[in-house]
């Protein structure tokens, strides 16, 4: 199994109790996107050896709510977060164990309160998800 990093990938930084577990991580910054990528391991499985619909859906949100942060700082804009509103995942394929995994936010629409993204989970370049998401725009605390 060759656990060589496509180029552009490092390691992942922002860490989160729920993605501990599923650590190592690895982001590929971009001038409008964060795309998150990973190598299918057990801890990412379900029964069958294929990483589980939650898992999937878990890291295309946060790739889109990355690359949604992206975005609202190249529009120098402050926020205090983003909080998804709805998520949907179409799974168009399955992966392996061993495949590297790719979650790639490929459209974003910036609000005023609410923003929009879309993304493709790709296993060694194939899709095998569609995810789009709707986030809330956190207000950025006023300064004391």
């Amino acid at each position: 199994m060759d656990q060589a990093l496509p180029e552009g990938f490092s390691p992942h930084v922002r860490k989160s109790p729920l993605t501990d577990p599923w650590e190592p991580l690895y982001a590929k910054p971009g001038a409008d996107r964060l795309v998150l990528g990973v190598h299918v391991r057990p801890e990412h499985c379900n029964s069958r050896n294929m990483p589980h619909g939650g898992f999937l859906a878990a890291m295309a949100d946060n790739a889109m709510g990355l690359s949604l942060g992206v975005g609202l700082a190249a529009a120098e804009r402050e926020t205090a977060g983003l909080v998804t509103v709805s998520l949907t995942l179409d799974y168009l394929g399955s992966a392996k164990l061993g495949q590297w995994l790719e979650f790639d936010t490929d459209f974003i629409k910036l609000g005023r309160s609410i923003c929009f993204a879309e993304a493709t989970v790709r296993a060694d370049g194939q899709p095998i998800a569609r995810a789009r998401a709707t986030f809330k725009v956190q207000a950025a605390k006023a300064a004391a």
